[in-house]
């Protein structure tokens, strides 16, 4: 199992400055954003389409400090109900999952989007209630008539190209937890899964290692990235927080470097779960803390997943 960054935390930096810094940091695979939120900074998707000798160099680039492009990132909404916005991020995801297919990278990480409640409504409308009743349409209308038309189509469009989609499951989108990401699986194909992120889980009461353990392959990539649950917080105002982030003392929760929000005997329970439902691929650093600087937060992060992911594959059970 690698242990990887986002590339986002380097966005001031050139594309290649970025790869030093990732390198000297101690990882060995960096994702990468192609478009939507996190924008294209350390990738040029239509210069990296157009051209074989462009792709070649970029690849060099990674491969001469020993770095594995782990994922091509484009977080962003196809299922909005602006047709404008919808269209862009449609755009964007097809480009990104043909150029996976051209540099050999497997996944391209997403959200699932949100629609609006209803046809013709102008903003997303995230259902967190099934009363009163004209919430449980609003439901239907987003899966049955956007959410699962939509991503079926896109779903043998990614697997056409070789490549796999992965939703990170977050708040304020139609796939915010296990059960939400497992139905729109059956409803489209084997091409969608998840880039699991515990960070968005913990605030909401999940516990990581269950969920891992329920998602099994459908797990495609995964996000290294902390949240602190703040109880005295929650006992009070519950778990749903429309804070600001920088309201950190008022918040139920906020992202935190690995091992600020949960210590490393829960990081070890999750790389125990990953390897039992045969996971051996990347952990990405995606780090987002207000109370650190970028540049120690990450290294904190990695002496931490370095003390806890396992190497090396399983020994003979020679005591069974």
């Amino acid at each position: 199992m690698r242990i990887g960054v986002l590339t986002v935390l380097f966005q001031n930096l050139t594309f290649e400055e970025a790869l030093d810094k990732a390198a000297a940091a101690g990882v060995s695979a960096v994702e990468i954003g192609a478009g939507g939120f996190p924008g294209r900074h350390h990738c040029p998707v239509d210069d990296l389409l157009a051209g074989v000798g462009e792709r070649r160099a970029y690849l060099a680039a990674l491969e001469s400090r020993g770095l594995l492009l782990s994922a091509l990132s484009v977080h962003n909404n196809p299922l909005h109900p602006d047709a404008a916005v919808a269209k862009t991020a449609d755009e964007e995801l097809r480009k990104a999952i043909r150029l996976a297919q051209a540099l050999g990278v497997p996944v391209v990480n997403t959200f699932s989007g949100l629609p609006g409640g209803a046809s013709g409504d102008k903003s997303p409308n995230w259902v967190t209630s099934p009363w009163p009743p004209e919430f449980l349409a609003m439901l239907d209308y987003q899966w049955n008539e956007v959410a699962i038309p939509y991503w079926r189509e896109m779903e043998q469009f990614a697997a056409d190209h070789g490549v796999k989609i992965a939703f990170e499951m977050h708040p304020n989108m139609l796939v915010y937890n296990v059960e939400t990401m497992l139905r729109l699986r059956a409803a489209t194909g084997p091409a969608l899964g998840c880039n699991f992120d515990p960070s968005h889980l913990w605030w909401n009461g999940v516990d990581a290692a269950a969920a891992i353990r329920k998602l099994g392959d459908a797990i495609f990539h995964v996000h290294g990235k902390d949240c602190f649950v703040d109880r005295s917080n929650i006992r009070v105002n519950g778990c749903n927080d429309h804070k600001p982030y920088d309201r950190i003392l008022d918040r139920a929760w906020t992202f935190r470097s690995i091992g600020y929000g949960h210590d490393v005997a829960v990081w070890k329970e999750i790389v125990s779960s990953l390897r039992l439902v045969g996971y051996d691929y990347v952990i990405s650093i995606e780090h987002e803390d207000a109370l650190m600087s970028n540049d120690e937060g990450l290294a904190k992060g990695i002496a931490l997943l370095k003390d806890v992911v396992i190497n090396d594959p399983p020994g003979e059970m020679f005591w069974a």
